[in-house]
C-alpha cells in the first residue's frame, strides 16, 4: 500500500479518484489548492504525489518547482495540456511523469506503481564503480569524486542501470522498460530530460560528455573519462 496526496480541484474528478485509488489498496490524502498541496505534503510525508496543472491559486507547474526546492518525492503530473512542448516542461521543473486527461483510474494506477516500483537492489548489493563515480544501490546513494550527489529517485534508478551496464549502449526503450517500467508507448523525451539533468549534475554536457555519451540513433553509454 502505497501513501499517495492527490492535488486536484475538481471536485467531481477528485472524489472519483479518491475512490478508485482507495479501492486499489491505496491510502489517499486530497488538497484542492495548490497551498493547501504543498503544506500537507510536507507535513504527511506521502510516497507519491499526483498533481493537476489547472489549480485555482497557483499554476501546479509553480508548484512543482516549490515542491521540489524541498522535497524529492515521486510526482506523477495529470494534465490535459497534451503538447510536447508543456510535457518537456512538466519534466524539466521536476516531475517524475505525466498522464494526459481524460485517463481511468485503472491507467493512473499502473503509472503509480511503475514510478514506485523499485526492483533489484537490496541492502547486500556491492556498490558499483565507474570511474569517479560510485554508486551504492543499497544505501541508494551516489558520489562523484567523493562528493555526493543529490539525485531524485528517478534520477538515481537511471545511473544505477547504465551502471550495470557501464560501457555498453543502452537504447532509449531498453531505459524506458527498466526504468520508468514502461514496457510500450512512452516518450523518448523523458529519457533525453532525465539525462540532460545526470548530465548537469555529473558537471558535463551532451556536447562535452565525461560519462554520458550519446551515441545518435542508437542510445547512451556511461563510461569513465578516458
Amino acid at each position: 500500500m502505497a501513501h499517495l496526496l492527490l492535488i486536484e480541484d475538481d471536485a467531481a474528478i477528485r472524489t472519483t479518484l479518491l475512490r478508485a485509488l482507495r479501492e486499489r489498496g491505496h491510502a489517499v490524502a486530497a488538497s484542492h489548492t495548490a497551498m493547501d498541496g504543498l503544506q500537507t505534503a510536507l507535513a504527511e510525508r506521502p510516497d507519491l504525489v499526483v498533481l493537476d496543472l489547472g489549480l485555482p491559486d497557483l499554476d501546479g507547474r509553480e508548484l512543482l518547482r516549490m515542491l521540489r526546492a524541498v522535497s524529492a518525492v515521486p510526482v506523477i503530473v495529470a494534465t490535459a495540456r497534451d503538447d510536447e512542448t508543456e510535457i518537456v516542461r512538466v519534466l524539466d521543473a521536476g516531475a517524475d511523469d505525466y498522464i494526459v486527461k481524460p485517463f481511468t483510474a485503472a491507467q493512473l494506477d499502473a503509472r503509480v506503481r511503475a514510478v514506485l516500483r523499485r526492483g533489484g537492489t537490496g541492502p547486500g548489493e556491492a556498490a558499483l564503480t565507474v570511474g569517479g563515480l560510485r554508486i551504492d544501490a543499497g544505501a541508494r546513494t551516489a558520489t562523484l569524486d567523493g562528493a555526493s550527489l543529490d539525485l531524485t529517485p528517478r534520477e538515481f534508478d537511471l545511473l544505477h542501470h547504465l551502471a550495470t551496464r557501464a560501457g555498453q549502449v543502452v537504447s532509449k526503450r531498453e531505459l524506458l522498460n527498466e526504468v520508468w517500467q514502461i514496457p510500450y508507448g512512452g516518450a523518448d523525451k523523458t529519457v533525453d530530460v532525465h539525462l540532460s539533468w545526470l548530465r548537469r549534475k555529473l558537471g558535463e554536457t551532451a556536447q562535452e560528455p565525461r560519462y554520458l555519451h550519446t551515441v545518435r540513433g542508437v542510445g547512451v553509454r556511461l563510461s569513465g573519462p578516458a
